[in-house]
């Protein structure tokens, strides 16, 4: 018995705008014989990618038992099919269950990464979310207690106390909560926060405010959905400098600047800077 020849991609469409896609995205939905997207969040742009004669088929109704009649199709009849998913399918992609059955279905699995959410909203704010000195790390995660059950340990507050970078999805409709949580893990209440909505889409919306106005903020902007969250003291810190591009540090292809070196040397440690 030959072995099923079908092909199910999973496709990072970013986070809203068209031309944020990758060039391997692109190709794999205008390869699909089958194209499946969810109408409620991805841009319908992305669909002139597809081929004329290939079915469309909008998940947004569907739970994942109906998407997987047509991975089965793929596998009787060697089809191709492009799973389409907002941002990257990496992040709450819920990608993992669909890529089991696949696997089982025999069918060769394709993940084509996808601009998220954060990196987008850093962009439009014009800020590295990386300031030396200040944070070099990113957390990337939600508000406990939704639909989807979080593990104990991964509590935004416990996450706080660490005063990172963290960008915070599916938490607008519990705002309140989500500031309580980050006080109580250790933000002070000057903390910068930026809220986006749909960023990145034609409606797009970029707000600034401090940490004690985020839940006033949200309401007063009336926000629910498509909604994400950067928290954290590198969104407004300036005065820092990262090592890799100072002239006292030497690499394979750049010899170091002696007295800058000297300076680099006699300076404070302060952890690894880059």
């Amino acid at each position: 018995m030959s072995s099923p020849s079908g092909r199910v991609v999973f496709v990072g469409a970013g986070p809203g705008a068209a031309d944020l896609m990758t060039l391997r995205a692109v190709a794999a939905i205008g390869a699909a014989d089958i194209v499946v997207w969810a109408a409620s969040l991805v841009n319908p742009d992305v669909l002139r990618h597809a081929r004329p004669d290939a079915e469309i088929v909008d998940s947004a109704l569907l739970p994942m038992e109906g998407v997987l009649p047509l991975y089965e199709r793929a596998a009787a009849e060697g089809l191709t099919v492009a799973r389409i998913h907002t941002g990257d399918p990496g992040l709450y992609g819920a990608i993992q269950e669909q890529l089991d059955r696949c696997v089982e279905l025999g069918l060769d699995v394709e993940i084509v990464p996808g601009v998220s959410a954060y990196s987008a909203v850093a962009a439009l704010a014009q800020r590295e979310l990386t300031i030396p000195e200040v944070s070099q790390s990113v957390i990337l995660t939600r508000l406990e207690g939704g639909k989807t059950p979080m593990p104990p340990r991964e509590t935004v507050r416990e996450f706080a106390r660490h005063r990172a970078t963290m960008a915070l999805y599916l938490s607008t409709a519990r705002s309140g909560q989500l500031q309580e949580e980050l006080l109580a893990g250790g933000y002070p209440e000057d903390t910068p926060v930026i809220i986006a909505y749909r960023a990145t889409w034609p409606d797009e919306r970029l707000l600034r405010c401090t940490l004690a106005e985020l839940r006033e903020t949200v309401r007063r902007e009336k926000l629910w959905k498509h909604t994400l969250f950067l928290v954290g003291p590198a969104l407004a810190a300036h005065g820092t400098r990262s090592h890799l591009y100072h002239p006292g540090r030497f690499t394979t292809y750049r010899k170091a600047d002696p007295a800058a070196r000297r300076e680099l040397r006699a300076a404070p440690a302060s952890g690894d800077a880059g």
